[in-house]
């Protein structure tokens, strides 16, 4: 008979948040796959439980190489726990591939349900949340971060992120650029943990205020892109207000950004916008 893939749920910050089953499969396993061996000691001694089999690494520089030989025991029938540093394994932590892996073999593949700094971040942020997608961690360049953010400006859902702190304030800088300085946000720190903190507020706001320095664990969420009405979305009024604005002394580059957080559109649209309608005219449209 092959053997079973477990994949556990593990504490964001709270040791007491871990589930009861996390204790009896750490016991229990043949094989303990650990994104980080050292923190796993640390948690089955806060946990006061003894691991009962054998205890490899399996982290994103050795997921690769190590996967068939954790298919390997499963196919020999191995009960397999697979626990990451924080929360469910798979989401932007090591697991999927030996998930895929499994699922060819014909091989079971269970969970034991944990905490989620997605999740947890969602129901504390005061967005909406009955829909919302997940977007893990953002390009650290900054043009693949713009690119990327510019995939999701029309997004209806709610956006979830994870970023480093010391990326942060480049983060809701650039979120703020292709959002727009008004969309609200919520930046959770240090979830469940003694310094827990969620700072809610307009992007523009919360870049500024990100620019002092952030520290901890972060995760960041994003309001959906608001339902526009025919007269938001029309790019000749756009352009007509950036033009009002221009004629009365302000600068093209302050003008856009105005009447972009005037709109509730990104700086990027009545940009483009004015761009289109000089080009029109240029060409004697």
């Amino acid at each position: 008979m092959t053997g079973i893939l477990v994949l556990a749920g593990t504490p964001i910050g709270d040791v007491s948040d871990a589930p009861p089953r996390l204790a009896q499969e750490l016991a229990g396993a043949d094989v303990v796959a650990a994104e980080d061996t050292r923190r796993l000691r640390r948690l089955t001694q806060a946990l006061g439980v003894q691991p009962g089999g054998r205890i490899v690494s399996y982290f994103e520089g050795n997921e690769a190489a190590r996967t068939p030989e954790l298919v390997e025991a499963l196919v020999g029938g191995a009960r397999v726990l697979l626990v990451t540093d924080a929360g469910m394994p798979s989401v932007s932590d090591p697991g999927y591939r030996l998930v895929a892996a499994a699922v060819e073999k014909d091989i079971r593949v269970t969970a034991v349900p944990g905490p989620s700094a997605v999740l947890t971040a969602l129901a504390l942020s005061g967005l909406p949340v009955d829909r919302f997608c997940f977007e893990g961690f953002l390009p650290r360049k900054a043009g693949e971060r713009l690119g990327r953010l510019r995939e999701v400006e029309r997004e209806r859902r709610t956006l979830v992120y994870f970023e480093a702190p010391h990326r942060l304030d480049a983060t809701l800088a650039a979120m703020a650029e292709v959002f727009g300085t008004g969309r609200r946000a919520a930046v959770c720190r240090e979830l469940t943990k003694t310094y827990e903190e969620v700072k809610r507020g307009p992007l523009g706001e919360l870049a500024e205020w990100a620019a002092a320095g952030v520290r901890g664990e972060i995760t960041v969420v994003v309001e959906g892109a608001p339902e526009k009405g025919p007269e938001e979305l029309d790019a000749a009024e756009l352009v007509r207000r950036v033009r009002v604005r221009e004629e009365a002394g302000e600068r093209r580059k302050e003008a856009i950004a105005a009447v972009a957080v005037e709109a509730g559109v990104p700086k990027r649209e009545v940009f483009d916008a004015v761009v289109a309608a000089k080009r029109d005219v240029g060409r004697g449209a």
